[in-house]
């Protein structure tokens, strides 16, 4: 492993940055947060334009840069910095890859292309609360977390060749904006039992989309109903049922990473506000972090978040090649103990740098309005929809056999 950055992604880290600053300030991000959509849609077409960050890692056959997942994961650390409320994650890292796998040549010419130009979003739609059971993040997909039988969640069945969808998906990120749905729908009745992917149109005839309150109000969710609707199912019936495990697998492993590194992000930029007001802000004659139980208090953060930075960047690569595991097929065996591990150790940093943030700024910390909550509710939020942690770690101990009592030849 290269622990050294290339010239393009320090280039993509540095234009990113800048143009967030710009974008991206407390201010806007606020306004964001009160539009229908969630997300500013000037700032996400600038992404597009200038940086292509939608299309980063999609083939440029399709119309994408064609940068490794890497790029884009690293890339997220200053997303995670501005906490920017775009539909990056939903759009980029959930559904485009899981399209860009099981599509059809079809599928990918049509959704693709606008896609990586940022003129379409789209999103992973999948009853709640399984997406991180979905993405193989806390456990086995055991069981019908898609639905099936009584058990709620989305429906498919095939009338006169023709996919209908119904049921209902709750805590979907960017689902009410997004102009395309890929549905985890459950199919087959008992006997026959498995979860298959669909694509679903925004626009699509019986389809209701509702925009939830959320805890995190930079990640909006929608809650998704879908009374009868069309859906084309995503590739072939023949290689779906075989195909969608390993497509979400993969999936979850580079969203865990992701989602590591902007975590990453926004901790190392919580410590930063908490330095910067501690060294103005004075008190018996002299400033708050001149006083060494602070100073002990901040570096226990500062080494905790450079720790996450570590974990996180080696999610980055060993998920996104450039040398690591997925270059030489070893990935499978265990992508998802490095993106859970590594989205565990982040978001206990961010968790902690923001919990500090708060108490150390005292009492205006502690109104509602400050910004430091909002890094304590992306920690908060991102937890609830991909953890717990001690979910997350639980899952990498099982997967890597930690525990099984083993013979030893003496």
């Amino acid at each position: 492993m290269d622990p050294g950055f290339t010239a393009e992604q320090d280039g993509i880290r540095r234009t990113l940055r800048e143009l967030l600053h710009k974008r991206c300030g407390p201010e806007e991000l606020r306004a964001a947060l009160d539009t229908p959509r969630g997300h500013d849609p000037a700032l996400w077409t600038a992404l597009a334009e200038q940086l292509g960050l939608p299309g980063l890692a999609l083939p440029e056959t399709y119309g994408g840069v064609g940068c490794p997942v890497t790029d884009l994961a690293l890339a997220a650390e200053e997303t995670g910095r501005a906490l920017a409320p775009t539909p990056l994650l939903a759009t980029s890292v959930l559904a485009a890859p899981l399209i860009l796998a099981l599509g059809t040549d079809a599928q990918r010419a049509d959704l693709l292309p606008p896609i990586s130009d940022g003129a379409l979003t789209a999103a992973l739609a999948v009853p709640a609360p399984a997406l991180a059971t979905a993405l193989a993040l806390t456990g086995p997909r055991d069981g019908d977390w898609s639905g099936g039988g009584r058990a709620g969640g989305i429906q498919a069945r095939r009338v006169q060749g023709v996919w209908r969808l119904y049921g209902e998906a709750a805590q979907v990120l960017d689902g009410h904006s997004a102009g395309a749905l890929v549905v985890a729908a459950h199919t087959g009745g008992f006997v026959r039992s498995r979860t298959l992917l669909f694509v679903v149109a925004g626009d699509a005839v019986g389809l209701v989309r509702t925009r939830q309150t959320a805890l995190d109000a930079t990640r909006p969710q929608a809650r998704v109903q879908l009374r009868d609707v069309r859906a084309d199912l995503l590739g072939s019936e023949e290689e779906a049922a075989a195909a969608v495990p390993q497509a979400l697998t993969h999936a979850g492993d580079f969203a865990a990473a992701f989602l590591a590194c902007e975590a990453v992000g926004a901790a190392d930029r919580a410590l930063e506000r908490t330095v910067e007001y501690l060294g103005r802000r004075e008190q018996f004659g002299r400033a708050i972090g001149s006083f060494q139980a602070v100073q002990h208090r901040l570096a226990d953060v500062y080494v905790q978040v450079q720790a996450a930075r570590s974990a996180a960047y080696y999610a980055a690569w060993a998920t996104g090649g450039q040398g690591g595991p997925a270059d030489r097929g070893g990935i499978d065996r265990h992508r998802e103990r490095v993106g859970g591990l590594a989205l565990a150790q982040a978001l206990e940093a961010l968790r902690r740098a923001a919990a500090e943030g708060i108490q150390l700024h005292g009492g205006i910390g502690f109104t509602w309005e400050h910004e430091a909550h909002l890094f304590f509710k992306r920690a908060a939020g991102d937890e609830l929809l991909f953890g717990p942690v001690h979910r997350l770690r639980a899952h990498a101990a099982e997967e890597a056999r930690l525990f099984e009592r083993t013979e030893v030849a003496v």
